[in-house]
């Protein structure tokens, strides 16, 4: 079934599903009269003496440039090919599809003053895979994403290159192999096609949707390194965290009391310690405070991507007004908080990497491995998870608390929320690599206990076993943590664990 294009129910599940998994798309008719009518206004205002910024203006600083009605449509064409000015790696083919979904679904409000074929061509060039090479860099988050937008307009306008059939080609070119017919741009719909927090929104929608899944195999790890170690469960009682009352804490405790179920290592060493260490004991209320981030992420995101994030908006009435809604605050602050809970995630799971291998303290063999000093185990797995947590930590400094004036000072304070989201989705993809090292740890510690785990340890082993054997004889690591990572990303764990009981998140 195609995502529909309606302007009040895209969600981060439908972006996964275009931008992933190669949904079609289709526009939804009735956006057809609210595209139409703005597309008046701003028809309105070209015929008139009015002066509109963005429709007989320059831009930013330029504002004030008064630009005759036959430099109109010229005036369209020179902002998309002026402003495609990104460097760096191209972004990834998932982004650039979230990225034009997501536009195309702004512009459909029908404040953006744009024609129907504006939001058709990206529909078609999604439909039939042509992709903008957009760079990844160049955004400064206000007036939106404005150069990674001009890279996506080029192509509409017959420039720049697209990947089309797993080839590189030029826009022109990638266009016409396809069937879709370049435009000419008119009144403001450069403008609106560039002004806007598209690319931040298609990052942090695929890092939040990836960020649950990770939150979820989080918990799974968490509770096979508290049963390696041969930890208490008490402090997952549901009276516990009913006293303090956070949904995500609870929600925490009640996950960790689920994968926990019918483990015959915490029975039988259920009064062994008075109390764990802090990354034992204290998993739901970490994880709470993540999970509770993550939901205030999710709505934020959400929220965005069915927003109108143009300037200047026209309404109804006939105005056409200069507004502020590009900004990337909003985004740039939820990818920072976001930022911080999955580093956050990464911490507390280093610590339990750290505890699983120092003998002393996991009563385990040293470095999980036999015939430990000729053998190093598993030792240098945890030198990998500080290395990234440490990264992350510096990946986390804000970027919402940083500004530099733009476009002669007229743009004086920017959000830098581009930023914000591709740091987020790299603190993702570090911590990825954590939680895979603690499981790779964990099921390793698993293999020196009689006793049985929990049914849903037992479940996340036996799949982790099916791709990475048990340490015997010293061997790479490597290859076992990006194993383990890709199991992480296809879900087989979570999936067959949720057959027994759903998480809380």
């Amino acid at each position: 079934m195609a995502v529909e294009i309606d302007v009040e129910t895209l969600d981060i599940e439908k972006v996964v599903r275009v931008a992933r998994d190669g949904e079609k798309v289709e526009i939804s008719p009735k956006t057809m009269e609210k595209i139409e009518r703005s597309r008046k206004v701003v028809e309105n205002i070209v015929k008139s003496d009015v002066i509109a910024y963005g429709i007989k203006t320059g831009f930013g600083e330029l504002q004030n440039v008064i630009i005759p009605g036959e430099d109109v449509k010229k005036l369209q064409r020179n902002i998309v090919l002026s402003h495609s000015s990104g460097v760096g790696k191209p972004l990834d083919r998932e982004i650039v599809r979230a990225t034009m979904l997501i536009r195309a679904n702004a512009l459909a409000k029908g404040y953006s003053g744009v024609r129907f074929v504006i939001v058709k061509t990206l529909a078609d060039m999604l439909n039939k895979g042509v992709h903008p090479i957009i760079p990844e860099k160049g955004s400064v988050g206000a007036s939106g994403d404005l150069v990674p937008l001009a890279h996506m307009a080029l192509v509409m306008i017959g420039e720049g290159s697209a990947e089309y059939e797993g080839g590189v080609l030029d826009g022109k070119e990638a266009m016409e192999r396809a069937g879709i017919e370049t435009i000419e741009l008119e009144a403001k719909e450069g403008l609106a096609l560039l002004n806007g927090t598209t690319v931040m929104n298609a990052i942090a929608a695929l890092t939040v949707y990836d960020a649950i899944n990770l939150v979820k195999h989080a918990h799974i790890a968490a509770a096979m390194s508290l049963e390696a170690m041969k930890g208490s469960d008490k402090p997952f009682d549901e009276r516990i965290h009913r006293v303090r009352a956070h949904p995500g804490q609870i929600k925490a405790a009640e996950n960790m009391r689920m994968l926990l179920k019918g483990s015959e290592i915490i029975e039988k060493h259920r009064n062994n310690r008075v109390q764990d260490a802090y990354s034992l004991r204290c998993i739901p209320q970490v994880m709470g405070a993540i999970i509770d981030t993550l939901n205030h992420v999710k709505g934020v995101v959400e929220t965005e991507m069915n927003s109108a994030t143009d300037n200047p908006l026209v309404f109804p009435e006939g105005d056409s007004i200069s507004c502020g809604n590009f900004h990337g605050e909003t985004m740039a602050m939820a990818m920072d908080f976001l930022k911080i809970a999955l580093t956050e995630l990464g911490n507390i799971s280093e610590r339990r990497i750290f505890r699983l291998l120092d003998s002393k303290l996991s009563e385990l063999p040293p470095f999980l491995t036999e015939n430990s000093g000729l053998n190093s185990g598993l030792m240098l797995t945890q030198y990998v998870a500080a290395a990234l947590a440490s990264e992350n930590k510096v990946l986390s400094h804000p970027s919402s608390v940083d500004t530099i004036p733009t476009s002669a000072n007229q743009e004086d304070h920017v959000s830098m929320g581009a930023n914000a989201a591709r740091h987020a989705l790299e603190v993702l993809r570090n911590t990825e690599k954590i939680i895979a090292i603690e499981f790779l740890c964990a099921s390793q510690a698993l293999e020196y206990h009689g006793d049985s785990p929990g049914e849903s340890s037992a479940i996340a082993k036996h799949i982790i076993r099916n791709q990475v054997d048990k340490l015997g004889e010293e061997r790479s690591p490597g290859t076992d943590i990006d194993k383990i990572v890709e199991i992480i990303r296809s879900k087989k764990i979570t999936s067959e664990i949720e057959k027994i009981k759903v998480f809380r998140i």
